[in-house]
């Protein structure tokens, strides 16, 4: 269940939920809590989460409220991961994961709804489905990257085999993910995050053996090395890579939501105040596209 309105506003902020969603989210979980179908409904969700908690790719869609509206069914997930943050650090527990890292993995629900604030100006979950991994055991942030436990399909499989990596489909690998908020993506701090994730999961999952790290990012498109500087934070980020696939369908809206906050922004009028915008911003005005990039590295 809901932890109380007092105790709901302190664990809101450990989540690091923005200020201004607070009180709403208070007075709504009040809703939920005396509610009886949605006292029920809450709790089944949970229980649907966290069946399984640890496995890899095991949780179902976050629930929708399709008969009601407005900010409780934007909210509606969120109350599913707080009801069930007890679970979640009950695992993160008995697997000894450092408290600090488990505040900064779960943080990324605040994360979450600064992105859909940015976004739509109102209180809500921008990508519950996303948050589902947090909660499960599945994904970690180690310094500036975030390190999700998933497990190879077949085309990525059949090419870091024909590299030599002693791999299949349904083997296990570390995903890797840039979160927003966090400052650079320099060299160094990436360097940071991938020495404490091989400590991490060495330490906390030794039953696993992950060969190699995937990312699928547009930051990986290789056509921003034509417009950023060769020692520019994203083309080393690049570098680290070796192409594992290349997309043949365009990703226009990827890197314009993930740069200035909303995939449905007009092309013509995006800011050019950093190199990154202009890059973005003045390939699409030239009529170009940007794809999803697929990048891999042993381990």
């Amino acid at each position: 269940m809901l932890p109380d309105a007092d105790e709901l506003a302190e664990v809101l902020l450990d989540l690091a939920v923005p200020h201004d969603d607070i009180n709403e989210l208070v007075r709504m979980g009040r809703r939920v809590t005396d509610d009886p179908e949605l006292a029920r409904l809450l709790e089944a969700s949970v229980e649907d989460l966290v069946r399984g908690m640890g496995e890899i790719g095991g949780a179902g869609d976050p629930p929708e409220l399709d008969w009601a509206s407005g900010a409780l069914r934007r909210c509606f997930p969120l109350y599913v991961f707080v009801a069930a943050l007890p679970r979640t650090r009950a695992y993160h527990r008995e697997r000894g994961i450092p408290a600090d890292v488990s505040r900064r993995t779960l943080t990324d629900l605040g994360r979450n709804m600064a992105v859909h604030r940015r976004r739509h100006g109102t209180t809500g979950a921008q990508a519950p489905r996303w948050l589902t991994r947090h909660f499960r055991g599945e994904l970690y942030q180690l310094g500036r990257l975030q390190f999700e436990r998933a497990r190879h399909g077949e085309r990525t499989a059949r090419v870091l085999a024909a590299a030599g990596l002693d791999v299949a489909p349904g083997t296990l690998c570390l995903n890797l993910h840039i979160p927003d908020f966090l400052g650079p993506l320099s060299p160094a701090a990436c360097d940071r995050a991938l020495a404490l994730a091989g400590e991490f999961f060495a330490r906390h999952y030794p039953e696993e053996k992950y060969r190699a790290a995937l990312c699928h990012s547009w930051l990986l498109d290789p056509q921003l090395k034509r417009y950023l500087p060769a020692d520019s934070n994203v083309v080393r980020f690049q570098e680290r890579f070796r192409i594992a696939r290349e997309d043949t369908e365009p990703a226009d809206t990827e890197p314009v939501q993930f740069v200035f906050g909303d995939p449905e922004l007009p092309v013509e009028s995006l800011p050019r105040r950093t190199s990154v915008e202009r890059a973005v911003g003045d390939h699409l005005r030239a009529g170009g596209h940007w794809y999803i990039g697929h990048g891999w590295f042993p381990l």
